[in-house]
């Protein structure tokens, strides 16, 4: 830790002993949590909301900034770099209290999030549906390879594949039955290349279980290897679901 860049870190000991203190100095209540390894350049903030992560808080080692990072079910929600340390007080509050992402950008400029952030905050269906719109825009800006357009299109007419969430890997998509990191693929698709066949396969890159001379066949065929009964993706991410399946019924 530079002594010089961050005298208050280095005066507490640890960036989490800093913003204990200065919490205290505001009269703010805040459980500061440590990040994984115990740095003490690193810290967290927990937060009171199910599903939201501890703030993640980390400094810059060529000039005075701190780092802030949220995440909920595999999601980043938001982000954002500050000199003030106080502001990262703030934020930390704002965060552990379930302020709105609007609120939070609008209560503390240095903060951003995506447009994928904001669908999160309206459900999973809405995480989905901007996927998908993000997934045949990234089709159409890629002119030269009709195949992954047609792909893409062929995956999106057919409803049991678009109630997934889809992303592509190296041009093979994958689609997932949760819309956070890391996901839980049910099957992917790999598009004609120099007249090769689609391939079907488990995972993206994985072992090929099929393959098809179309995108329409492709589809079809990724379709009747979805698991029964598989519907609209849900929250979370691969650990949350396998979780939830331990628990068993109700």
């Amino acid at each position: 830790m530079n002594s010089d860049l961050y005298p208050d870190l280095a005066a507490a000991g640890s960036l989490a002993a800093a913003l204990e203190q200065l919490a205290a100095d505001l009269g703010v209540d805040l459980t500061v949590v440590s990040q994984e390894g115990g740095s003490p350049v690193s810290a967290g903030v927990a937060s009171s909301v199910p599903g939201r992560k501890p703030l993640s808080i980390s400094i810059g080692a060529e000039a005075r900034r701190f780092v802030v990072s949220g995440w909920s079910q595999g999601i980043q929600l938001i982000t954002g770099a500050t000199p003030d340390l106080e502001d990262v007080v703030r934020a930390g509050l704002a965060w552990a209290e379930g302020g709105s992402l609007r609120e939070l950008r609008e209560c503390l400029p240095f903060l951003q999030s995506s447009e994928r952030a904001e669908a999160h905050e309206r459900g999973p269906a809405a995480v989905v549906e901007y996927q998908w719109r993000a997934m045949r825009q990234q089709a159409a800006e890629a002119p030269t390879f009709h195949e992954f357009a047609e792909l893409v299109e062929a995956a999106h007419a057919e409803l049991r594949l678009r109630q997934l969430y889809v992303f592509s890997s190296h041009w093979t998509l994958g689609f997932s039955s949760c819309t956070g990191y890391p996901f839980r693929v049910e099957v992917a698709i790999a598009p004609s290349h120099k007249g090769s066949s689609y391939r079907v396969m488990k995972h993206p890159h994985a072992e090929t279980v099929a393959e098809a001379a179309t995108a329409g066949e492709a589809v079809a065929l990724a379709v009747s290897h979805l698991p029964a009964g598989l519907g609209q993706a849900v929250d979370g991410t691969a650990a949350s679901l396998r979780t939830m399946g331990s628990q068993g019924p109700s």
